[in-house]
């Protein structure tokens, strides 16, 4: 070989350089590598998401099982099952199938166990990282979109619960299921078409259950996979957010890159979820089915209680008072639509709402935010959410009025006055006591960046009188204020003291 041939040999690219070229010309291979490089925060709040997205995957794994044995039928069935209390009980084909799952099927109970768990976890991960967003400003600019879609998502998961916990036709459910189409007949001129429509004509109908079968295993999962996909992507490329603290601002983040230690953590927590949910369902007994029989028009289980995720529903209903209108022979039943459709649709209208409308009053539409407001720092916005915590939490007490008033042996009457009046002044108490101490905290912390903190040394002064001695606050001391998170908030909206805004980040 020349001498010629040689060099060109040798500066030419090797075989694997080529080969590394030709598949990044056809695949995204560097903006993957770029990827597995992005960083992820490390605090325990933002786990809270994907608790959330672990017990989705769960649910669809135990789902898809439990398809392959459930009947969606309600054609009646003689009972010959091993359960000897119900033995000779004509049931629907829903519950006598539920039942084989149940006592029949190898595992059948641990599944449809760990599948209940998984809803109730499911719908509480997404309702405390809704709440871990909203009392961090999360939402603000530019990831209003992604509060959209958390919301819609929890609407989703509160349908997809509902549908899966009436499927069994049980007495239970079938209670539940009969409040539902209370609310349905409700609305005005059309709630009557809407039940026909629903249930497949009148009380109980014949195929309610088919069509929620339908929901709870196709449209329902596939709108809420769908929804996580863009929520997931929408989180990759707008970056995460992350506390305020030295080295961090709106253009980094720091924390573990997504391989190979935040995926470790990830899959570790995942497997953690897996295992919890199914020890619950091993040892914790859920919707025992067989002890409340199948459902039969003409009868009310005595104190029933739905999910706890739906329960507000119930208080709602309850707290209620009886009010209807007559309207050219028409019935406005009061006693039902505004609890169960107008308070529902407004309370969801005020969640879709409510980071357009902080932003337009603070003016912090204008430029994009990626660092984590501590609660105390927003005096308004934090009392306005334990405020509505409150009122979520009087709803839910309403829920089970009766069997509070069993229980403590007080009257179910003077229980559900308390509690209405509870529902207007609770909340109102609520954030008055909540602004108070955000404020109250704030000029704490401005003392002890001011004074310094005490070392609990006493020392008389030339005077005679006695003071204690402080040192300089060290701001890097675990759990020490930092100066930039201590601001004065403003008496209207919360908003802290202007600072100057920081340049957007120019890679994403």
């Amino acid at each position: 070989m020349s001498p010629a041939r040689r060099s060109r040999t040798a500066r030419g690219p090797g075989t694997g350089e080529r080969f590394a070229g030709f598949l990044d010309a056809r695949l995204p291979l560097s903006d993957a590598g770029r990827l597995m490089r992005k960083a992820f925060p490390e605090h325990w709040s933002f786990l809270l998401g994907e608790i959330a997205l672990y017990s989705l995957v769960l649910l669809l794994l135990t789902g898809v099982w439990l398809t392959l044995f459930f009947q969606p039928g309600m054609r009646e069935v003689v009972y010959t099952g091993p359960y000897a209390p119900l033995r000779g009980v004509r049931m629907s084909e829903a519950f006598d199938s539920t039942l084989r799952i149940s006592f029949e099927v190898r595992g059948g109970l641990l599944l449809r166990q760990a599948h209940h768990w998984a809803a109730l976890v499911f719908v509480a991960a997404i309702g405390a990282h809704l709440l871990r967003i909203f009392f961090t400003g999360a939402f603000r600019r530019p990831r209003e979109i992604n509060w959209v879609i958390g919301v819609t998502l929890f609407a989703l998961a509160l349908a997809e619960g509902f549908a899966g916990y009436s499927l069994p036709d049980d007495l239970l459910s079938g209670t539940g299921l009969r409040i539902a189409q209370t609310i349905a007949m409700s609305l005005p001129v059309v709630g009557t078409y809407v039940s026909f429509f629903a249930f497949g004509g009148q009380w109980p109908g014949h195929d309610i259950i088919s069509r929620l079968y339908s929901l709870h295993i196709l449209l329902l999962p596939g709108a809420l996979v769908a929804l996580v996909v863009v929520h997931l992507i929408l989180v990759f490329y707008l970056k995460h957010t992350q506390w305020r603290g030295p080295g961090r601002d709106n253009r980094n983040v720091l924390g573990k890159p997504l391989f190979p230690e935040f995926t470790a953590t990830s899959v570790g927590l995942q497997f953690t979820v897996f295992g919890v949910l199914f020890l619950l369902a091993g040892i914790a007994q859920i919707n025992p089915v067989w002890t409340y029989g199948p459902y039969t028009p003409h009868q009310v289980s005595t104190g029933s209680q739905p999910d706890w995720y739906v329960g507000f529903l119930e208080g709602s209903l309850r707290l209620m008072p009886p009010w209807e209108t007559n309207v050219a022979g028409h019935t406005l039943m009061w006693n039902v639509l505004l609890p169960a459709v107008v308070l529902p649709a407004l309370l969801f209208a005020v969640l879709y709402a409510y980071p357009f409308a902080e932003q337009r009053l603070t003016g912090e539409w204008r430029h994009e935010h990626h660092l984590c407001d501590r609660p105390r720092e927003r005096p308004v916005r934090t009392g306005l959410g334990v405020a509505g915590i409150v009122f979520y939490g009087v709803l839910m007490l309403a829920g089970g009025n009766d069997i509070i008033a069993v229980t403590f042996k007080v009257s179910v009457n003077a229980l559900t006055w308390i509690l209405r009046v509870s529902l207007v002044l609770g909340p109102v108490a609520a954030f008055l006591v909540t602004r108070a101490l955000c404020h109250a905290l704030l000029r704490r912390e401005r003392q002890v960046l001011t004074e310094g903190e005490e070392t609990g040394e006493v020392r008389q002064n030339v005077a005679g009188g006695y003071e204690s001695g402080h040192r300089p606050v060290e701001s890097r001391r675990p759990g020490a204020p930092l100066r930039a998170e201590v601001t004065r908030p403003g008496a209207r909206t919360g908003t802290p003291s202007p600072q100057p805004p920081e340049p957007a980040h120019p890679d994403r």
